[in-house]
C-alpha cells in the first residue's frame, strides 16, 4: 500500500500486458522473441505517481488468470493501492503485441475479444475509494464498449460529485475503435467534463484534422471548464494553456529505445504536483517548473524497454535534470 500522505490520485481504466520485441526495427512477423512488459496507460500513470512519492490507486479489471495476478502484484510492488482492482473469471487479461520501429515509436496489435478490462461493471466500482480522490484520471479506451463505458461514466460522476479534479489523457489507439470517426466522436463525448487534458501533437492532428503546430487547431480543443490543456511535442517538450496564460517548456533529447509510457510518466509527474499543490494551475513559474520536471520524467522513460520498469523516482529525475540541459 502507498504510505504517502499526499492527496489521492486515482487512475481508472485498463491494465494489460505489452509484449515488446527483443529487437527494435522489426515487424511482429519477423520478431523472434518478446519481452513481457506490464502496461495500460492508466496503470502506468498510477505507478508513475507512486514512484515519484505520490499517493496512487488504480481501478480496473483484469482476468482471474496468471497475467491478471501478476499485474495486480506489480501495482502493489510499485506502491499503488489495488483495492479497486477486480478479477473476471470469464475473460482473460488483455494483451498487446507492440512493434518497435527503429526510432522507438510503436505499432500495436491487440488481443481482446472481449478482455477483462472491457467487462468492468458499475457494480464492480468501489465508490468509497473513488470519493477519496483529489484527482480522478482516465483515458478513452474504457469508453469503447459496454459495460465498461457505463462504469467509466458512473465513476467520473461520483468523483466529480465528491469534488475531485477530472484528468483526461485520451491515449488514441485507433485499432481498438470501429473507425477513426467513432474514435473521434467517442473521445470528444466526454471532452467538456475534464479539468485537465493532456494530448500529444499527433492526437491534436487526429482530433482536429489540422496541423498540430497551428495555435488555432490547439485552441479549438480548449473549453471553459478546463484549468489546464497540455500538448506534448516529444523531445521538443510541451505547450501549456490555462485560463490566464500559455507558453511552452523545453524537453530533453535522449537516445529513445521505447517510447511506451513516456506520456504516462509525464502525466504522472504533473498529477502528483497538482494533487499536492493545485495552485500550479494559476501560478505560471510553478507550472513551468512542474512541467520541466515532467518532461524529464517522460524523456527518461524512453531510454528503457517497457513502461513501468522505466518510470523514474524523484531522485533519478532530479539527477537526470542536473546533468542534462533542456532543449
Amino acid at each position: 500500500m502507498s504510505v504517502s500522505n499526499d492527496p489521492l490520485v486515482i487512475s481508472f481504466g485498463e491494465m494489460l500486458i505489452d509484449f515488446v520485441p527483443d529487437k527494435s526495427g522489426v515487424s511482429l512477423a519477423e520478431s523472434y522473441a518478446f519481452i513481457k512488459a506490464p502496461g495500460g496507460a492508466p496503470a502506468n500513470v498510477a505507478c508513475a505517481v507512486s514512484k515519484l512519492g505520490g499517493n496512487a490507486a488504480f481501478i480496473g479489471k483484469v482476468g482471474d488468470d496468471e497475467f491478471g495476478k501478476m499485474l495486480a502484484d506489480i501495482l502493489k510492488k510499485n506502491g499503488v493501492n489495488t483495492n479497486g482492482v477486480s478479477f473476471d473469471k470469464e475473460a482473460r487479461t488483455a494483451l498487446a503485441f507492440v512493434t518497435l520501429r527503429s526510432d522507438g515509436e510503436r505499432e500495436f496489435m491487440f488481443y481482446r475479444n472481449p478482455s477483462a478490462d472491457m467487462l468492468l461493471k458499475e457494480s464492480d466500482l468501489k465508490m468509497d475509494l473513488i470519493k477519496q480522490a483529489k484527482i480522478f484520471h482516465y483515458g478513452s479506451i474504457s469508453l469503447i464498449s459496454e459495460p465498461c463505458r457505463s462504469a467509466h461514466m458512473a465513476a467520473m460522476k461520483a468523483a466529480r460529485e465528491a469534488g475531485a479534479l477530472l484528468s483526461y489523457d485520451p491515449n488514441v489507439r485507433l485499432p481498438l475503435w470501429p473507425s477513426a470517426e467513432a474514435a473521434r466522436s467517442g473521445i470528444k463525448s466526454i471532452w467538456n467534463e475534464a479539468d485537465f487534458i493532456k494530448v500529444s501533437d499527433d492526437e491534436v492532428e487526429f482530433l482536429t484534422q489540422k496541423d498540430p503546430q497551428n495555435e488555432e487547431a490547439v485552441m479549438s480543443l480548449w473549453h471553459d471548464k478546463l484549468k489546464l490543456l497540455l500538448v506534448t511535442d516529444g523531445e521538443k517538450g510541451c505547450r501549456y494553456i490555462t485560463k490566464k496564460f500559455k507558453g511552452k517548456v523545453g524537453g530533453f533529447s535522449v537516445k529513445a529505445v521505447d517510447t511506451t509510457g513516456a506520456g504516462d510518466s509525464f502525466v504522472g509527474a504533473v498529477l502528483k504536483a497538482a494533487a499536492k499543490d493545485p495552485s500550479i494551475f494559476d501560478d505560471e513559474p510553478k507550472l513551468k517548473e512542474a512541467l520541466l520536471f515532467a518532461n524529464a520524467c517522460g524523456a527518461m522513460c524512453t531510454t528503457q524497454k517497457g513502461a513501468i520498469p522505466a518510470l523514474p523516482t524523484t531522485e533519478e529525475a532530479q539527477k537526470f535534470m542536473s546533468s542534462n540541459k533542456p532543449n
